[in-house]
């Protein structure tokens, strides 16, 4: 709960005190008296807009930010530790918790890294499959992202409930090709881990008949909105050769003008069959975050509908031996998630468990520089910028 801790310890030396007043001028503030109006003020770590066990400790002159820190690690579970304890395939069930509300994108850049140390190929139905649900996930990552941001702002109800709405038709989808709405561990080392049913092709086509529209619904009542707008426009500034010194990537990096997506990065599963551009804002401020989610789920959708039209029959997992012992060696692969760049590394020793599982998780690496975004900035502002980053503990404290 945010609760105030501390004043500076100026106080407890009154002869300091004394001495700044005698030689300041009249109608001048002392030294003294600007270190006794900073307060600390901790948001978290249980807070509502915290998004997750999160703590942000800010120093304050009023209510303006002068010093911000970020502060993670109380919900640590030390993922990548256990990685290195079961085998290969038990590991996909660790990648579902970390952004549980993406996992096919987490369980898709592990997969990716196992397939490198393995030397294994990936049938061209199975990556159509990766695609489908890999897309539709951003999309539900994102309407949960927007949602909770127009709760952020002061826009309560309708944002939220109305993405809320097409995220359950999403997660229906996701539930006929992987069997739970939740923590599906379906995209496995050599293809997934099943087939789609009829069914889900027909549904993920009415879905995109609509959904066009539903943005547009969301744009109705944020994008244009007087009250969203001077909340989160100027907000949060990030020059983009901040972003780069600080490795941020995803929607938060694009929104600062660098147009940089590993999808085309360096491309990988059949993304370069595709016809889609990768949205880009120059402003950096909380409003252009928000921006390019809605521009990147009109990009999914068209990314969806391509590869609809265009799945093929055929295989949906590679021949894999019974026990899977990889060569030594090591490999890194990465993908582009709906929070940015999420990378393996994984180390063989030739058993049947990795030596070493390592993640380069988006959300703990864009938080790193929320502390200077939100200098200079008012205390409610805070909130919209850490909305506005779209972070999910999960990852963070893996």
């Amino acid at each position: 709960m945010t609760d105030l801790l501390a004043r500076p310890a100026s106080q407890s030396n009154p002869d300091a005190d004394l001495g700044d007043s005698l030689t300041a001028s009249p109608g001048m503030a002392t030294a003294s008296e600007e270190r006794d109006t900073l307060i600390t003020l901790n948001m978290g770590p249980q807070h509502p807009s915290t998004h997750g066990v999160f703590r942000l400790i800010m120093q304050l002159q009023g209510e303006t930010v002068v010093a911000s820190t970020p502060v993670m690690g109380y919900l640590h579970r030390s993922s990548e530790k256990l990685g290195e304890v079961r085998t290969y395939v038990q590991g996909t069930v660790l990648t579902d918790r970390m952004d549980y509300l993406s996992p096919i994108t987490t369980n898709w850049a592990y997969a990716m890294a196992i397939e490198r140390l393995a030397g294994l190929e990936v049938p061209e139905r199975a990556e159509f499959l990766r695609v489908l649900t890999g897309e539709l996930s951003r999309i539900s990552s994102h309407l949960v992202a927007i949602g909770t941001f127009g709760q952020d702002v002061g826009m309560y109800g309708t944002p939220l409930l109305w993405a809320l709405r097409e995220r359950e038709m999403i997660l229906d989808m996701l539930a006929l090709v992987a069997g739970v709405r939740m923590n599906p561990s379906y995209v496995r080392y050599g293809g997934v881990a099943r087939d789609a049913p009829p069914e889900f092709f027909r549904k993920l086509q009415e879905f995109l008949d609509i959904f066009s529209s539903k943005i547009d619904e969301y744009e109705s009542v944020l994008t244009t909105n007087e009250i969203f707008r001077n909340r989160t426009v100027g907000i949060g500034l990030l020059p983009p050769e901040i972003a780069k010194a600080y490795s941020v990537t995803g929607p938060i990096l694009r929104a600062s003008g660098v147009p940089y997506d590993v999808r085309l990065a360096e491309p990988y599963s059949i993304y370069n069959r595709f016809d889609w551009e990768v949205p880009v804002r120059y402003n950096g401020d909380c409003f252009d975050r928000y921006l390019v989610r809605i521009a990147e789920m009109r990009q999914s959708a068209r990314i969806l509908q391509q590869a609809l039209d265009g799945i093929p029959e055929g295989d949906i997992r590679a021949k894999l031996p019974k026990v899977l012992k990889p060569p030594k060696g090591e490999a890194y692969a990465r993908i582009e998630g709906p929070k940015g760049e999420i990378g393996f590394y994984l180390v063989s020793d030739g058993t049947v468990n990795p030596y070493r599982y390592n993640v380069r998780p988006p959300s703990f690496v864009n938080l790193t520089c929320l502390g200077q975004v939100a200098i200079g900035h008012k205390l409610a502002d805070a909130v919209v910028i850490l909305g506005s980053f779209d972070i999910v503990m999960g990852e963070v404290d893996r």
